[in-house]
């Protein structure tokens, strides 16, 4: 868990990086908003088509080596990002960072369904997800130093040292993964044989009670597309404060890159400390559906209130701890519903599946975003819309999901 905790933590770091880049690439390289906004996004069209075949190549080759591979090559590709000029070279690199990233976040998801019955995995995801978190609070200061006091030594900018510096790490990180890791229960050495009896023995017997055991039956199924649908709309509010929430800090007065990466650290130290606080109660009481809805309730109405902040820097304060709290909360802790009724192959393709077309929420938040910005100059109408999406969620799952196939 620490290994793969570290690994998201970059991963996140090296996925929206890009929004602290913008405070210094786009006057750069003469891009638009627009051109920010859906280079950020494209990123996920590339995640979209490769994320099931790569997490079904995982299931079959094992985490430790396909891992690895993932790390190594998303790691050299984030940091060629530092070589853009044109916004076609930008969406170029975009794209290709998603393809080599496509498999990590439900490769590890998926992972931990070989180790954790559903009764603790709530909890072991809100402690992999807490790298969010904490890629904020290291990653906004870290990134903003970057972007403040490195831009012009050896004639490189800012941001391409934040690119360049940012993705050593996954490379580093890959190796570690390929000397440490344990495919399953059956190959760790650190256990006994009665303690893998036990692992195994639960995670099999749980196994026979999932409905979607075939890969088949998982494209086959509306309860999985509505689980993709429902993700989509919590990961559209996700990637709104990943890709914007430094040009969030920026319009309310604050014009030091350094400054705004301190301020990123309140909002992601408060959502730290409720997602682990959440995610145990989450299995303690081992209730799903309303540990996903009250957080992306409480990001909709910080989104909204981000909009209301005309002269008054404290309302839009409190919206934006709001909005990243709820939705830093709400990823984990929505993963707790599909892993519910997802066993064998299924899981695989499932976690992908659902993953995967939730993402694309990732392709169309910092697009839209991006474009109604640079048509009404403000962020209002696409925070407007983040809420909306949230909103959204919350409803599906309330209407549409029952307690008794998730809570468990």
């Amino acid at each position: 868990m620490p290994i793969m905790l570290v690994c998201y933590i970059v991963a996140y770091i090296d996925r929206v990086n890009v929004g602290f880049a913008k405070l210094q690439m786009l006057g750069d390289l003469k891009f638009s908003d627009s051109v920010y906004g859906f280079g950020a996004g494209v990123f996920f069209l590339g995640y979209f088509v490769f994320e099931v075949p790569s997490n079904l190549i995982l299931h079959k080759v094992g985490a430790r080596v396909w891992i690895c591979r993932v790390l190594v090559t998303w790691g050299i590709i984030s940091g060629c990002t530092a070589l853009v000029h044109t916004p076609g070279e930008f969406y170029t690199m975009r794209l290709l960072l998603g393809i080599a990233e496509s498999g990590f976040f439900p490769g590890m998801i998926l992972y931990l369904t070989y180790w954790f019955p559903s009764h603790r995995r709530a909890n072991m995801v809100a402690i992999l997800l807490t790298g969010s978190a904490i890629s904020g609070i290291i990653g906004g200061p870290v990134s903003g130093y970057i972007l403040h006091y490195l831009a012009g030594i050896l004639g490189v900018a800012g941001w391409q040292w934040l690119f360049i510096l940012e993705a050593l790490p996954a490379v580093v990180l890959g190796v570690v993964v390929l000397f440490t890791f344990d495919d399953r229960v059956v190959k760790a050495n650190w256990l006994s044989a009665e303690e893998k009896a036990v692992v195994v023995a639960e995670i099999t017997e749980e196994a026979t009670a999932k409905t979607h055991h075939t890969t088949l039956s998982v494209f086959t199924s509306a309860r999985v597309w509505l689980m993709g649908i429902i993700y989509f709309g919590i990961e559209m509010g996700s990637y709104a404060i990943g890709f914007w929430l430094p040009t969030m800090i920026r319009q309310t007065g604050v014009k030091d890159s350094f400054d705004i990466g301190l301020r990123t650290v309140v909002p992601y130290s408060l959502a730290l400390i409720a997602m682990i606080l959440v995610g145990r109660h989450s299995d303690k009481t081992r209730e799903r559906r309303w540990h996903v809805i009250a957080p992306s309730m409480v990001a909709a109405i910080g989104f909204a209130l981000c909009t209301q902040g005309n002269g008054n820097p404290m309302l839009v304060a409190i919206g934006m701890n709001m909005a990243v709290v709820g939705v830093v909360i709400a990823v984990p802790q929505f993963w707790a519903l599909p892993t519910s009724f997802l066993g064998g192959t299924a899981a695989a393709a499932g976690i992908a599946l659902v993953n995967c077309t939730g993402n694309l929420g990732g392709f169309f938040s910092p697009m839209i975003i991006g474009f109604l910005k640079t048509h009404t100059g403000t962020l209002n109408s696409g925070l407007y819309l983040m809420a909306g999406c949230m909103l959204a969620s919350s409803i599906l799952i309330v209407a549409l999901v029952p307690a008794r196939l998730v809570n468990r």
